[in-house]
């Protein structure tokens, strides 16, 4: 590859990389939780937007319903973290397939 063409395959990933940026910061996700009693809202940079939790989760004060609103806040981060995963990657791969670069 001569340094013209490494040149333009630089200045293209770098493009491709502020594209990703950008869709990263606009992606937004959400997951919940105990059949939506807490529900996530997280952006593609993992970033927690919201955070919302169903009075009924509160309900009680004792050590096993704090102990399950806590289980329930961390599935519903995990899966809007997982769903923020998948999103990147199908952008990612949208923007690379028609690059065929190997290994990708």
């Amino acid at each position: 590859m001569d340094f013209l063409k490494m040149k333009e395959a630089l200045a293209q990933a770098a493009k491709m990389k502020e594209q990703m940026d950008r869709t990263m910061a606009e992606t937004q996700v959400e997951a919940s939780s105990g059949g939506g009693m807490v529900t996530v809202r997280m952006n593609g940079r993992k970033i927690v937007q919201k955070l919302t939790i169903d009075p009924t989760a509160i309900a009680g004060t004792g050590p096993s319903e704090i102990e399950m609103l806590e289980d329930l806040v961390t599935a519903a981060l995990n899966e809007a973290g997982r769903k923020v995963d998948e999103a990147m990657q199908s952008n990612v791969q949208g923007m690379l397939g028609g690059l065929n670069l190997p290994g990708l």
